[in-house]
């Protein structure tokens, strides 16, 4: 009868260390797997900064981003702004096909993936607009013409109305011109394939 008990023991201690085995090998490998995953997923997320550091390298491409959303477009939720490190860090996100974003992201960590597109204003951009504004044919976004204060927050605008708008596009092409050889400023955003609030 103890030599039976022994056996048994035995024969349960060499199935649990077996078992304990496969579990540890099998285990690892899916939890390296998995957590490799991860990391990369979390590494492939773009914080605002850095997307606008290396924005013209990424114009055209599949981006995902993530930040603080300060504002919703008020004309349809067709437009959010997800902020970086501080205020002069944001970037424009339209929702494209999506239709409209959820006015609950302001204020919440929003993750976006989209395209990532370069708007261009030069004198030819400001020139259809001062047409645009002499037959208001314009549509004004926000509530009065001086714009939408998180629009002109993310181009770092100046100017209180738009002839001052485009006074101050003008001379920061000049600037520009001057310093770098290039006659146009260039504005980033996103337009977003899918989101999600983080937080």
């Amino acid at each position: 009868m103890k030599m039976k008990k022994i056996v048994l023991s035995l024969s349960r201690a060499l199935l649990l260390c077996g078992v304990l085995t496969c579990v540890a090998c099998g285990g690892n490998t899916t939890k390296k797997s998995g957590a490799q995953t991860a990391a990369a997923e979390q590494s492939s997320v773009l914080e605002i900064d850095d997307l606008l550091a290396a924005a013209d390298s990424l114009v055209g491409r599949s981006v995902t981003i993530e930040g603080v959303c300060t504002h919703t477009c008020k004309h349809g939720a067709r437009k959010i702004f997800l902020m970086g490190s501080d205020d002069t860090q944001t970037i424009r996100v339209e929702s494209g096909e999506l239709g409209r974003f959820d006015p609950q992201c302001v204020n919440r960590v929003v993750r976006v993936t989209g395209t990532l597109d370069e708007q261009r204003i030069d004198e030819a951009y400001l020139t259809r607009w001062e047409a645009q504004l002499a037959g208001a044919a314009g549509e004004q976004h926000g509530t009065t013409e001086a714009g939408c204060d998180a629009e002109k927050a993310a181009r770092q605008e100046t100017g209180s109305s738009v002839r001052e708008r485009i006074a101050d596009f003008r001379a920061r092409i000049a600037a520009r011109k001057a310093a770098e050889g290039k006659e146009y400023l260039s504005f980033y955003y996103v337009t977003a394939s899918s989101y999600e609030i983080q937080q």
